[in-house]
């Protein structure tokens, strides 16, 4: 006869992959707020935890105004996320959960307000026509709303007129694309040629995975290389401040 065994249930939830028990080498949380409740939110940001964030900004807003809430906490928070992930520390799934978690304070401090948070400006975001692989543009999202910006996700596999319709409706101060795949990639040329058949002048920053060349890219109308997803907020930046595309393109290329 089986011998039953006592299952314990109560580390299901334990994120391994952030906290090591009893590891010398876990980093100390970050001190990023002189206000212990602010430095409570972002350390909830920073943690992901859709299941404090509520009454931690509740608790914030008692004495600090939305927009305190949201630049000197989730703002913050998200801040160090991005370092996290541009160190290689945290991947895609903390990334997203981090974003989501955000996102969740923002909207309460909006209610607060009883007015959306003003955008730095719209940005359409897309994977290419023939391309599945969309977890880089889930991170540009992710960085583009963390950094104010309001983004028109229009999917994956995304046909080049229907990103032209997406540009010519919503009027974007940037539009992205991304590809996983050097043949896919291709999809950014007849893109460029059809928005600058269309007069449209919108700075266009194409990156992805390790085959998207960017000599290839640098060498089209309108297009800029986008090294990583950080490089996102940084163009959308430069174009909000009224930069045009080629001027936006040399100067990222300085940087590399």
């Amino acid at each position: 006869m089986p011998v039953e065994r006592a299952v314990n249930f109560n580390n299901i939830f334990i994120r391994y992959d952030l906290v090591i028990e009893g590891s010398a080498d876990t980093p100390a949380k970050p001190r990023l707020s002189d206000d212990p409740v602010l430095q409570e939110v972002i350390d909830c940001v920073i943690e992901g935890d859709c299941e404090r964030i509520e009454a931690l900004v509740n608790k914030a807003l008692e004495t600090r105004s939305p927009l305190d809430v949201i630049n000197l906490g989730l703002k913050i928070g998200m801040d160090e996320v991005s370092r996290l992930w541009d160190e290689g520390i945290y991947y895609l799934p903390q990334t997203l959960q981090s974003s989501d978690v955000m996102l969740l304070g923002v909207e309460i401090c909006e209610r607060k307000m009883n007015r959306p948070l003003d955008k730095k400006g719209v940005v359409v975001t897309h994977t290419a026509e023939g391309d599945l692989h969309d977890l880089g543009q889930k991170i540009v999202n992710a960085i583009l709303r963390a950094n104010g910006y309001e983004v028109i996700d229009l999917g994956k596999d995304v046909l080049v007129e229907d990103v032209l319709a997406a540009v010519l409706k919503y009027k974007p101060v940037m539009l992205t694309g991304t590809a996983g795949l050097t043949t896919t990639m291709y999809a950014f040329e007849k893109l460029a040629k059809l928005l600058a058949q269309s007069r449209v002048e919108v700075p266009f920053v194409c990156g992805g995975g390790g085959g998207v060349a960017s000599d290839f890219i640098n060498s089209l109308p309108l297009c800029i290389y986008g090294r990583d997803a950080r490089e996102a907020p940084l163009i959308a930046a430069e174009a909000v401040r009224g930069l045009k595309w080629d001027l936006i393109r040399e100067k990222m290329s300085a940087r590399y």
